[in-house]
Order: C-alpha cells, then sequence, then structure tokens
C-alpha cells in the first residue's frame, strides 16, 4: 500500500480553518476528504497561523521544509489587503516561499487573495474600490507563483463569487467563513490539489 501523501497547509486565518463549527469542517479536514473520495490519502498538518500576511510565510516555511511536504497548499493575501501592504512586499515575500518550497521538491498550490468586496461590513461605496486592490493583488500573486512554478487554484474565483452571492458562507464574525464556507472553498481548491498529486508521480 503506498504511504499517505504528505500535505502541509500553510498561510492565514482561512487555511487555519477559522470561523468553522468543528475541527473535521476546517480546510485541511475538507481537502483530505476530497481527496480520500478520489482514493488519495494523505496526512496533513496545518500550519497555518491566523493573522499572517505574506511576510509572514517564512516561518511556517521553514518549519515545513523540516518534514517535507510532498504537497503545500497556500492561502495568502488577505490580511495583506486589510492591512494596505505594499503590493511588491507581499508578492516578493510569497514569490520565496514559493520558491524555498519547490527547492525541496513540494507541489505547491496557492489560493491567492480572495475578492473582499464580498465581505458583507464592507460599505457599498467602497466595494469598488476593495475589488480593485483585491483583483490586483491576486493577478501579481498569479504572475509570480506560476513563475517559480507553483499552481493557482480557483482562476476563475469561483469561490469568491459564491461568498458574494450567499451571506451564510460567512460565520458569525461575518469576515470568516463558516463551515459551509469552507466546504466551497475546499472544492474550488481540490481541482489543482489533485493535479499537484498527481504531478509527484510524473
Amino acid at each position: 500500500m503506498a504511504s499517505p501523501v504528505r500535505l502541509a497547509v500553510l498561510g492565514d486565518s482561512i487555511a487555519w480553518g477559522q470561523g468553522a463549527t468543528s475541527p473535521g469542517d476546517r480546510l485541511a479536514a475538507r481537502l483530505a476528504a476530497g481527496l480520500a473520495g478520489h482514493e488519495i490519502e494523505v496526512e496533513t498538518r496545518v500550519l497555518a497561523v491566523p493573522g499572517a500576511r505574506s511576510a509572514d510565510l517564512g516561518p511556517q516555511v521553514r518549519h515545513a521544509v523540516t518534514w517535507p511536504p510532498q504537497v503545500v497548499v497556500m492561502v495568502i493575501g488577505a490580511n495583506d489587503l486589510t492591512h494596505l501592504v505594499p503590493l511588491d512586499v507581499a508578492v516578493h515575500a510569497l514569490a520565496d516561499a514559493v520558491r524555498r518550497l519547490r527547492a525541496v521538491g513540494a507541489q505547491v498550490v496557492v489560493a491567492p487573495a480572495p475578492d473582499l468586496s464580498a465581505v458583507p461590513h464592507v460599505p457599498v461605496m467602497l466595494r469598488p474600490v476593495v475589488q480593485a486592490a483585491s483583483a490586483q493583488l491576486r493577478a501579481r500573486q498569479a504572475e509570480v507563483v506560476l513563475r517559480h512554478g507553483g499552481r493557482v487554484a480557483d482562476r476563475d474565483q469561483v469561490a469568491s463569487r459564491a461568498f458574494a452571492s450567499d451571506a451564510s458562507l460567512f460565520s458569525a464574525d461575518r469576515f470568516h467563513p463558516s463551515s459551509s464556507g469552507y466546504a466551497v472553498i475546499a472544492s474550488s481548491l481540490l481541482p489543482e490539489v489533485r493535479a499537484a498529486v498527481a504531478a509527484l508521480g510524473s
């Protein structure tokens, strides 16, 4: 029997699973269950830290490479937006993280910045500005991830569109996903994560 695929989840509070009702509803558990449905067994380690920005990925990467993971899922960007981190600073930090993980042979799947204009408490008059800032960061993230050999998940923003149209996907704090929200996010990431697993044998 093949050994389980070593899957690490890095990034921010969404990667960690804040807002989910139970641990089994968090992103890592949802991804593991989704992969199990395709007969892929994984061993997961969640190294994400709530509140993390791209500049905080360094310690998470250093921890990861001591394992090391075969596949890394990274969710990052929301806190760069909320804290008005300069675009170049955020993108450079992400590029460095992807480069270091690829150097140890990991397949890296990045879920870039969500469209924060979907967050319920963002004032209507500010939503176009927030949407534009989200799109700009997301585009730059995708560019550097691909340049350094990573994979970009949910390029069509399926998850962001779902959150924009269904407030129940947010938890009680109206910012983090609910358990249902994590199901949507995991589903949007799963195709690229499966492709990353498949690439391990190539």
